[in-house]
């Protein structure tokens, strides 16, 4: 197949998961022979705007013409058989759904998060799990200041969300959710359950997996408040107060947390904050993990981190909530804590990591369940099929307009 995808690449001063879940996908296609191009916006380039280019970014939020013409003429100079859509924000926008529906090409669109009902896409406020917006208008996320706690920067994705909603849902052919829990919450806020799949994230077989018992708890992500940071802080706090575990906390990652953390764990034995790690610096640190800590205080889509671990033979303490559930089984794979509980969370922590033989069963319970659900075999076979699907979609669409007119 000729496959065009589109992403809007985050900045890559923070670590993305989306980023690497969309390349890993374009290198799997491309390997198994198909004919993969991209059609890519990226944030970084916003800084090299003029100050007038910055000001009107916000405009291009709910629609950018120019993303339009541009992947129109695009699509009709190469003619691909499905675009796969990912992130829009903030400069490609739904345009790109108008572009594709010009054209007449199949839109397939990836779900990473719950834009498609809450503007910041975390359903989450204060630090506490939020639908206020969840199938109504999003006028609740404007008067809290959602997206980056400011009222104007939240009106942007407010104002997409409210236009383009029908677009989104009559524009796509099949969106792919990350976890049925993702797809659950979707479908209750009324979106086209015929035409929401589930298709997990996959994760290329690591170079390296775990041989021994692990050296350290490991915390790799973003440093933020929604990831469980400060929870797993106060949690460790908890388990160094009754004699630590024997191994210490190692921490990889940036975000707006970092000052808090570094100062956190400056002059402790049991903690290295070690900043942010390139790929094969990450899967050393998770080969080398008692356990992976993922404490997040949001509903997490998916779990990046999660499958990781399992690739590499290593179990994860999570939070009981979101994807977390589906991905991890509690006492077989690793151990789910009660959300946002420091006391839950400092008791997994000491659990997964003073039992060696049950770790290491659990370590390949984990592999087993990376095997069996998200190696790049099964995520090669689920794109072709949800691709497929799509184009049989569009035939029969195009079928019934043609019957339509001629009667």
């Amino acid at each position: 197949m000729h496959i065009l995808v589109v992403h809007n690449r985050y900045s890559s001063a923070q670590p993305s998961g989306e980023n690497k879940v969309v390349d890993q996908e374009v290198e799997l296609l491309r390997a198994a022979g198909h004919r993969v191009e991209t059609f890519e916006r990226r944030s970084d380039d916003i800084a090299d705007r003029s100050l007038l280019g910055k000001a009107a970014v916000p405009l291009l939020v709910p629609w950018n013409p120019g993303a339009r013409a541009e992947l129109t003429a695009r699509l009709r100079t190469g003619r691909p058989d499905v675009v796969h859509v990912h992130n829009v924000f903030p400069l490609l926008s739904p345009a790109v759904l108008a572009a594709c529906a010009d054209v007449g090409v199949p839109a397939v669109a990836t779900l990473h998060n719950y834009t498609q009902v809450c503007p910041p896409g975390t359903l989450q406020r204060d630090g506490r799990p939020c639908t206020e917006c969840v199938g109504s208008t999003p006028l609740p996320a404007v008067r809290h200041g959602c997206y980056r706690g400011s009222r104007l920067a939240t009106v942007p994705l407010a104002v997409s969300l409210s236009v383009n909603r029908r677009r989104w849902w009559s524009g796509v052919e099949r969106f792919l959710c990350i976890s049925a829990a993702q797809r659950d919450v979707l479908v209750g806020a009324g979106m086209p359950a015929e035409r929401l799949a589930v298709k997990h994230n996959f994760v290329p077989d690591p170079q390296t997996r775990r041989t021994g018992d692990g050296e350290h708890l490991l915390y790799l992500g973003r440093l933020a408040e929604a990831k469980g940071v400060r929870l797993l802080m106060a949690a460790w706090d908890e388990v160094a107060a009754g004699g630590g575990v024997g191994v210490p906390l190692v921490i990889a990652g940036t975000g707006p947390l970092e000052r808090e953390v570094t100062a956190w764990a400056q002059g402790r034995d049991d903690v290295r904050y070690v900043g942010l790690y390139d790929t094969a610096e990450c899967q050393k640190a998770l080969a080398r993990s008692v356990a992976v800590v993922a404490p997040s205080t949001w509903l997490e889509a998916f779990g990046l981190v999660v499958v990781e671990a399992m690739a590499a033979g290593v179990p994860t303490v999570a939070a009981g909530h979101g994807a977390f559930v589906e991905l991890v089984e509690d006492g077989v794979s690793g151990l789910l804590h009660r959300p946002g509980d420091r006391a839950s969370l400092a008791s997994c922590l000491r659990r997964i990591a003073t039992g060696q033989d049950r770790n290491r069963e659990m370590g390949r319970a984990a592999r087993r369940r990376y095997e069996q659900g998200f190696s790049p075999a099964v995520g090669l076979e689920r794109l072709e099929e949800e691709y497929r699907t799509a184009l049989a979609g569009r035939s029969q669409s195009m079928g019934d307009e043609t019957m339509g007119g001629s009667k």
